[in-house]
């Protein structure tokens, strides 16, 4: 039995303060490499018209520590197309149609102004400077979706239909890629109309911040839509979502889990003496 003294502790006290030690000291070398990267697409450097959609032909561009996806169809005289990503300082509210692609329903960036980015069609990727593991990001409404599904358009139905209880929806699922090779999915409703009571039917019009997390470590992100009113061409609802704050963790060096590991392996107790 053992037996304690003025001067003793309990077998392996010292190598747990001392373990303890290390592995608060790597946990500390760890956070900080890892400290979050954020794009909030402030930094992208917009001319008078306040937006860009790849009218330079520049392709894919960079903001922060991503790529974004983004071409352009210069073929007819009034500019048309570009899908994948634009950015945009707009925020007209009111203006419903595709004229006014580029405004978030909000009226501007997360926190109400600022720039965000815009998302068009499935060909809207991401890819990271080096894989991370994505905490999540801010997605809200561009003012045509919103304003299409509200109300409807020549192209688009009225959610909920003259009655109102037509069950619509429509949204955006975020994949997360890891060397070519999905890792998981997140689906994130812009509207529902699904419910038993139609009070509880809505359209987002604020910045809600997703959850993304689960996607685990990736280095691709990649963006698409659905909607429960679809034609001969597809989605009819416009398909688009405006994003800002995307929000990631880089992954640690392989060093510090090393050490991290290290710090985490049992060491052997030392015999207390008795004085």
């Amino acid at each position: 039995m053992h037996t304690l003294t003025r001067h003793s502790r309990p077998n392996g006290f010292v190598s747990r303060i001392l373990t303890s030690s290390v592995l608060a000291a790597a946990t500390m070398l760890v956070a900080a490499t890892a400290t979050a990267n954020t794009i909030n697409f402030d930094d992208f450097t917009l001319d008078g018209s306040g937006f860009y959609n790849g009218s330079d032909l520049g392709g894919d561009f960079t903001v922060g520590n991503g790529t974004f996806s983004g071409t352009f169809n210069n073929t007819f005289s009034f500019g048309c197309c570009w899908d994948g990503w634009s950015v945009s300082n707009h925020g007209d509210t009111a203006t419903p149609g595709f004229g006014n692609q580029y405004s978030a329903i909000t009226g501007g960036g997360f926190g109400g102004a600022g720039q965000f980015g815009v998302a068009f069609t499935d060909s809207a990727n991401i890819t990271l400077a080096s894989a991370a593991n994505i905490t999540g990001t801010y997605l809200t409404n561009t003012t045509y979706s919103a304003l299409s599904m509200l109300n409807g358009d020549s192209f688009a139905k009225q959610f909920g239909g003259a009655s109102g209880t037509d069950e619509d929806w429509f949204s955006v699922t975020v994949e997360g890629r890891l060397s070519g090779a999905a890792t998981s999915s997140v689906e994130f409703f812009l509207a529902d109309y699904r419910f038993a009571n139609s009070v509880d039917d809505y359209i987002i019009d604020d910045w809600t911040w997703v959850d993304l997390s689960s996607l685990g470590l990736v280095d691709e992100l990649s963006f698409s839509f659905a909607s429960s009113d679809v034609g001969d061409f597809g989605v009819n609802t416009p398909s688009y979502v405006a994003v800002d704050f995307i929000t990631s963790i880089p992954e640690p060096s392989t060093g510090l889990l090393c050490a991290l590991g290290l710090a985490a392996m049992p060491k052997r107790p030392r015999r207390s003496q008795k004085v």
